[in-house]
């Protein structure tokens, strides 16, 4: 499971306001790169893709892929 800080999930909150993203969850995934091959990435999300953990932490939905789960099992995003 992961877990959004208060203080994240009302920065994605104005993130999304700006970006006209009303409603929408945050993705968030590690993808190949960087310097010790692996990188973080995150974005708005409205639907779940198949195999998705979803998990909902202060009132924001947060998406994660299969792959991406493996590594950020018990994270918190502040």
């Amino acid at each position: 499971m992961m877990n959004l800080s208060e203080a994240a999930a009302q920065k994605i909150g104005n993130m999304a306001d700006q970006h006209e993203a009303d409603g929408a969850g945050v993705r968030v995934m590690v993808v190949g790169g960087g310097c010790s091959g692996l990188t973080y990435d995150m974005d708005f999300e409205t639907e779940a893709q198949k195999g998705d953990e979803i998990f909902e932490s202060h009132g924001v939905k947060v998406f994660v892929d299969p792959m991406s789960i493996v590594y950020l099992e018990g994270t918190t995003i502040d």
